[in-house]
Parts: structure tokens; sequence; C-alpha cells
């Protein structure tokens, strides 16, 4: 006995494979990207290059100058100067840390309780970007003036003693003393501080707050819990936008300051301007990045978010 079985049904023929459509406009995005690289290349690179070969350089302005490769010149800068290292450091320190005391509350009024007053505060913060930054320096020589209002505030309520006892101001004198200098340091980069945390603070949910007042938080819990470490991406952003440009400046020292206050960036300036030794110059100013951008590294590992406004 057979079983029949019946033939399969012939195989329709294999469409032809088509090619995927080739994408257009694939490297736009790398030519809208070029002329910030090359922005970067020529204003960033290239100077950084020229710096780094002028400061292993010998010779003089007269002589010339030819690349030694001299890194002794590193350790002869570093040696010398250091104090204006560790004094720029403390400044900008200073300054932050009053930046933050500032302009947080600032920032928080402006983001929860402005209301319709938000825009005015706003250009309020941003006003003194409508002036050189020269001009706003030396408005605080008025300001600090001796026998000025707010030098004899001071006095009357015993402030200058406390700080003269710190060594921040000599005896009824403000002006070229520390303490003008980093009031000028504050009020410059202000700024800087308070439209990063207000950009943040912006962003935080107003739902939470109702949520941990519905758990029976109280307002400073909320803060504390809520609040503050939700803008810490503001609070990262703002002290680095200050504490940066801080440390290099050397517009309040000279303007604010002494001899003794002077800050690195005076040191560098002299050193470029006046006594024309470049390699020195350049030293200082490679030392001076490579702090900044260990105490940077540091610090944004240490603050426990890398999420910057």
């Amino acid at each position: 006995m057979s079983t029949l079985t019946e033939a399969p049904p012939p195989l329709a023929p294999a469409a032809p494979e088509k090619k995927p459509p080739r994408k257009r406009g694939r490297f736009t995005p790398y030519w809208l990207l070029l002329p910030g690289i090359l922005w970067l290349v020529v204003f960033f690179a290239l100077p950084m290059i020229y710096q780094a070969s002028t400061s292993v350089q010998t010779g003089s302005l007269e002589e010339g100058y030819k690349v030694t490769w001299h890194f002794a010149t590193y350790w002869d800068a570093l040696s010398e100067y250091w104090p204006q290292f560790l004094r720029s450091v403390a400044y900008a320190a200073s300054a932050t840390v009053l930046c933050l005391l500032l302009g947080y509350p600032l920032a928080y009024l402006i983001a929860f309780r402005a209301g319709r007053w938000r825009n005015l505060i706003m250009i309020l913060v941003i006003a003194p970007f409508f002036t050189s930054f020269l001009i706003r320096t030396l408005a605080w020589k008025t300001i600090l003036a001796d026998g000025g209002p707010v030098v004899g505030a001071l006095n009357t309520l015993h402030v200058l003693d406390v700080t003269s006892w710190l060594g921040w101001t000599a005896g009824d004198r403000v002006l070229a003393t520390p303490l003008a200098v980093v009031c000028g340091l504050t009020y410059n980069f202000l700024p800087f501080m308070i439209l990063p945390l207000y950009t943040s603070l912006e962003r935080i949910d107003g739902r939470l707050h109702e949520a941990a007042g519905d758990l029976y938080a109280k307002p400073v819990t909320t803060f504390r819990k809520v609040t503050f470490p939700l803008s810490m991406p503001g609070v990262v952003s703002g002290t680095l936008l200050t504490f940066i440009p801080a440390t290099g400046d050397y517009v309040n020292a000279s303007l604010l300051g002494s001899a003794d206050t002077g800050m690195i960036g005076n040191v560098i300036q002299s050193q470029f301007l006046r006594v024309l030794d470049y390699p020195t110059a350049a030293a200082l100013s490679f030392i001076l990045m490579a702090a900044i951008l260990a105490m940077v590294t540091v610090y944004i590992r240490k603050s426990g978010t890398e999420d910057l406004v």
C-alpha cells in the first residue's frame, strides 16, 4: 500500500534585495561644528602651544629666546611666587563663599517668590554687565573711601575691629586691604553665581515641595532634603564660574589692593608687560591652569553631581 504525496508548490522567486537609501546630509553636523572647532584651534589651542614652548625657552628680549627645554623655570617661578598663589586661592575662595551666601537667597526669591517682579529682578542682576568691568571696580574705590559712609558704618558697628584683628583691614582703612579686594571680587562675579542657581532652582517641580509639606516636613527640612540637593548642579556651576575667573583676576587687586595684596594674576601681568620675562610668565600661567584644573576635578567628584547647568 503506497501513500501519495503532493509535490510542494514551486517557490516564488526572491525579490531583489534593496539597498538602504543613502542618508543625505549625514556630514551636516560636522560641517556645522567646523567653525567652532576652527575657532578653538586658532584662538585657544595654538596660543596654548605657543605659551608652552615659551615656558621652556631661555634668553632675553634683546638676544632673542630659544627653546632649550629649560623646565627649571617652573620650579623657580613656583618657589618665588607661591605666596601669591596661596593668596589668590584664598581671595577667590572667600569671594566664592560670599557669592554663594548672597546669591542663593536671591536666586531662591526669584525662582519661587518673585512673581510678577521676576523679570525686573533679573534685569537688576545682570545690570552690572551693561557697564565696563573696569568702571565697576573703580566705583568701589568711592564706596570704600576713607571717611565714607560705608567705612563710618563699619566703624560704628565695630566690624573693622574684628577684620583688623583677622588681618583683613588696617585700622580704620578698608582700601588697599584684602577686604577691599574680596569685596570687589564678590561684586563683580556675583551675577555668575546667581544665574546658574536661578536656572537650577527654576527646574525644581513645585509639587515636590507640596509633597514634603503633606508629609509634615518643616520648611527647613524641605530645604535641606529637597531644595538644596536638587539645586546642587547650580551650586557647582555657580561656584566654578566664580572661583575660576576670580583666581586669575588682577584688576581688583590692582585697583582696590596694594603691593601686599597682589594676586598671581598681577605677577603674570607684570612679568609679561613690565619685566618682559616671557618664560616665567608663561610658566606661571601653566602652573595656575594646572592648579585650577586639579582643584576643579576634585571638587566636581566630591560634590556628587556632574549634571552641570
